[in-house]
């Protein structure tokens, strides 16, 4: 058997040592990972006053009485419209971003980016700098190696456990959970939900970081459809750099071949081979290369956010378009278009959507009941939902354009029904026809139902909303 054929197909993962850098870029992910980290973090410990019978937590996704708080809003499980409508939102902005200024998204807001910066800021902390990390790697287990890893490996866990107690503090009051963690009486689904995040967030940032990236994740596939040659994203310019090589060598380009450029980039890639499904547009690179530039007397730039049409147009010596017009773009308009409609679409039906609600089934079994003088009730079940914070009177009536009709709720003798605060309420109401009316004769009857909320000394009757349904009588007009 030839060596080509013992040869194995699979290779053992390199690790990447990505170099400490300064600049513009390598700055802006810092704030971008302190803004994003804050927010996850605090996000669940900042409280929202909602009265003595809600949740005084902000951000809250209630599991038990399924329903989703954010600050003054909240949403119930018949609403989920509005969670499908912000999962197309971002779907609709990431589309947005991506035809625009390529993989943004993944070089400085996703979370396993935001995170493996964070766990490789810990490595460079404990193990110091790209040499000294690469040595330690190399070198024998010794009492050093074992001390820093353990040490790296211990913040790192730290990070982890904050990052999975955080999310479980998403889904129950935080403080109470809290304590309840503490004295080992939480659910055991928050233990377990915190353990598994952990892990992941463990594993994810420590070791396999790029990996994720370039394997686990489908976008880099993705990409390439939202991409085309006006998209911004990450470029060497050849026609500059190359040849490679020592400046006081006469015919050579700009690039020294120093390597800055791949030893900063956390993908541990080559900018200079050109685009790569690898590259997650993070600029680190351009930061190095502007330093080595700013540092041989060359004009910045070798490495660069640009568009493949700005190559063309550099390399036959035309200046590149202004970066309004790659963004400005119909792909782009349209994105823009149809992410704004659905956030207007869905603000405006948060804004006129009702405190009360009422939906009506009409008790079909049996069709009517003929009553002892002759008249005919029918049965409907109302569901009455009460989205305010405090207990209100509901008052029910009915209209309808061809009869009147007698109205009944099943155990009161009175026309208003008490709804608890932040409840839905099920109650049964009769609707009775006089034998001699319209109703009563006609096989169907339109009838629209009402229920005005009495309100509160404060506010009296502050909403009334209707239901269309119908009368089913005995279809005999004689």
């Amino acid at each position: 058997m030839s060596d080509s054929q013992n040869q194995s197909l699979y290779a053992a993962r390199e690790p990447v040592f990505p170099r400490r850098v300064k600049g513009k870029f390598r700055t802006l992910k810092w704030w971008i990972m302190a803004v994003t980290l804050g927010i996850y973090y605090l996000t669940p410990w900042i409280r929202w006053d909602r009265g003595p019978s809600m949740p005084d937590q902000a951000v809250l996704v209630d599991l038990a009485d399924r329903r989703f708080f954010f600050f003054m809003i909240e949403i119930w499980p018949h609403e989920f419209y509005f969670v499908a409508g912000l999962l197309i939102m971002a779907g609709l902005g990431l589309f947005l971003f991506t035809s625009a200024a390529g993989r943004v998204w993944c070089g400085y807001a996703c979370p396993q980016t935001v995170w493996t910066d964070l766990f490789i800021l810990v490595e460079r902390w404990v193990e110091g700098d790209r040499n000294a990390r690469i040595r330690l790697h190399r070198q024998a287990w010794n009492a050093e190696k074992i001390r820093k890893r353990a040490l790296k490996w211990a913040i790192w866990l730290l990070i982890g456990l904050a990052t999975g107690g955080a999310w479980v503090f998403y889904f129950t009051d935080a403080p109470t959970l809290l304590n309840n963690l503490i004295h080992g009486t939480a659910h055991p689904v928050a233990y377990i939900s915190m353990a598994i995040l952990t892990f992941t967030t463990f594993f994810f940032g420590g070791f396999a970081r790029e990996q994720i990236c370039i394997y686990a994740c489908p976008w880099p596939r993705i990409q390439a459809a939202m991409m085309d040659e006006d998209t911004i994203t990450i470029g060497y310019r050849s026609w500059r750099g190359e040849p490679r090589g020592k400046q006081n060598v006469e015919g050579n380009g700009d690039c020294i071949d120093c390597m800055a450029c791949v030893n900063v980039c956390p993908m541990g890639i080559d900018i200079r081979n050109g685009q790569q499904m690898a590259c997650i547009t993070c600029g680190l690179c351009i930061d190095a290369c502007d330093s080595m530039m700013d540092k041989i007397g060359k004009p910045r730039g070798l490495v660069a956010y640009m568009a493949l049409t700005d190559e063309a147009r550099e390399r036959a010596g035309l200046p590149d378009k202004p970066v309004w017009q790659h963004i400005l773009r119909p792909r782009t308009i349209l994105y823009t278009v149809l992410w704004s409609g659905i956030g207007v679409a869905l603000i405006v039906a948060l804004f006129i959507r009702k405190d009360i609600e009422m939906n009506v089934t009409p008790v079909r079994s049996p069709l009517y009941v003929t009553l002892a003088d002759g008249s005919i009730r029918d049965a409907y079940d109302l569901r009455l939902r009460n989205k305010h914070s405090e207990d209100r009177w509901f008052m029910i009536s009915a209209t309808s354009p061809e009869s009147t009709f007698v109205l009944q709720l099943e155990g009161t003798n009175d026309l208003k029904v008490k709804v608890p605060a932040n409840e839905t309420l099920e109650q049964r109401l009769f609707l009775i026809a006089p034998r001699d009316s319209a109703a009563a004769k006609a096989e169907r009857t339109p009838v629209r139902l009402w229920i005005e909320d009495q309100g509160t000394a404060e506010q009296p009757k502050t909403d009334r909303v209707s239901k269309d349904t119908t009368f089913a009588g005995t279809g005999k007009p004689d």
